[in-house]
């Protein structure tokens, strides 16, 4: 199920970060049912590929969501040493842990997002930004950590004329969290990609994957997307 967004013009504004994924698939679902006047922001960052981007344009138009996708692969170079922007380094599988998945980090990618997302809030008069960061991040993740979000919230207040807040709402909550509430809303998450790989299907065996496989088990749900191997879907 899609959400159609508030049609109210005079609504709160929120800029929501929306990568095409399940947790930002929820964030931005739960902003349209606030009731805000939500504009959809997306980035090219050179990532390994354009999946969850192709996913993020086909439900934005959907819901008929004001959708930007911007074009940064001029950094690139700054931030390549990542097997999600750099494709000659080996892709981890397994489950999400510091000493294997390392290499998925990609340098200050929050903060640069965070910064230009903030720019655009205040360029049309939102007050808000909202991002998918969550408590399962937290370990592998720098820039998803609560003392970040409270740090850029700082900046943000201080950094324009107009203060915008920087929401996180899965900021403390698990994959497993995330995936119960957007249950809870009715929202379909075959509309989302979330595989590291950018192949057919879904390969099953990345941490990306099976820490979406983990948040349906625990659901007790059917994950509605296809996998490479038949053994990556788990019932409870």
């Amino acid at each position: 199920m899609l959400l159609s967004p508030a049609s109210d013009v005079n609504a709160s504004s929120t800029v929501v970060i929306y990568s095409g994924g399940m947790d930002s698939f929820t964030v931005l679902h739960r902003a349209i049912q606030e009731g805000l006047n939500v504009h959809a922001l997306s980035f090219d960052y050179g990532q390994r590929h354009a999946r969850e981007l192709v996913t993020a344009r086909e439900v934005c138009r959907q819901l008929k969501v004001p959708h930007q996708v911007v074009d940064i692969r001029a950094i690139h170079g700054l931030i390549d040493n990542s097997a999600l922007t750099n494709s000659s380094i080996a892709m981890p599988e397994g489950d999400y842990a510091a000493d294997n998945l390392r290499a998925t980090v990609v340098p200050n990618r929050n903060m640069i997002l965070l910064s230009l997302a903030i720019a655009k809030a205040v360029n049309i008069g939102a007050s808000r930004v909202d991002y998918g960061a969550h408590g399962g991040d937290h370990i592998l993740y720098p820039d998803c950590r609560p003392e970040f979000v409270d740090a850029m919230n700082h900046v943000s207040g201080i950094a324009n004329f107009e203060p915008v807040l920087i929401h996180a709402p899965y900021l403390k909550s698990t994959k497993a969290d995330i995936l119960r509430d957007g249950l809870a809303m009715g929202l379909d998450y075959r509309h989302t990609w979330t595989c590291y790989e950018g192949r057919t299907l879904a390969c099953g065996k990345c941490g990306s994957c099976l820490e979406r496989l983990a948040a349906f088990t625990a659901n007790h749900a059917t994950d509605p997307l296809e996998y490479e191997h038949s053994t990556a879907q788990v019932t409870s």
